[in-house]
């Protein structure tokens, strides 16, 4: 159950400070980067000890693939990582005094690249196979734990530069959803999008990290 809760708390913090830069500064590239980046850091050093930190159920779906946690703890992580993404985007709509701006993701405005459903579900493939391969490959070896945290906040910081332009960046479908579910509209009917594409993204990199980068035959 502490690997549950902190899984809670730690995509609760990630939606509601990092998602929050993103519906403060409209979406500030810099900004919004470096959010996602930092929280990530920060969380990695409070609850990676007692979760793994993943706060992000592509995430959780690597491990699962590659069989760093069971099956059990992945339907677990998933459950209290989109229970925290929905509190975060909760108290983020208090804060802001409404729902309609929550940072969520979408593809087709005027203001992103991405302009098609097509072109959306590539970048955040190709998005989440970089993070998910650099969160596989960093927590692999022990010698590399006391930097992890680093490599992976700095990772989510590189590929937010890059993808926020394009669909805001999810490669985290608990991260999309909260946000969706409450901000509503073109936001939900997208949300599909950030979800499905995370996931693929997460098994190309599983599938890699076994048939590339492990050491194991």
């Amino acid at each position: 159950m502490k690997k549950y809760i902190s899984e809670f708390v730690g995509t609760f913090v990630l939606v509601l400070v990092a998602c929050g830069v993103a519906a403060i500064t409209g979406g500030s590239l810099i900004a919004t980067s470096l959010a996602f980046g930092l929280v990530i850091v920060a969380m990695a050093y409070s609850i990676g000890n007692i979760s793994g930190c993943h706060v992000n159920p592509a995430v959780s779906l690597s491990m699962l693939l590659t069989k760093k946690m069971s099956g059990k703890d992945f339907i677990g992580y998933v459950i209290a990582q989109v229970l925290g993404a929905i509190a975060g985007a909760a108290v983020l709509g208090v804060i802001l005094g409404g729902f309609d701006s929550l940072g969520a993701n979408g593809y087709g405005a005027p203001t992103q690249l991405a302009d098609t459903v097509w072109i959306a579900l590539l970048v955040e493939i190709i998005l989440t196979f970089i993070f998910v391969t650099a969160i596989l490959g960093v927590t692999s070896k022990k010698e590399y734990s006391n930097v992890s945290g680093i490599v992976i906040g700095l990772t989510l910081t590189l590929v937010h530069l890059i993808g926020i332009s394009f669909t805001g960046t999810s490669v985290n479908p608990a991260r999309s959803l909260g946000p969706a579910l409450l901000q509503g509209g073109e936001a939900l009917s997208q949300v599909w999008v950030f979800i499905v594409a995370p996931l693929i993204g997460a098994v190309l990199a599983a599938l890699f990290y076994k048939l590339v980068l492990s050491d194991k035959k």
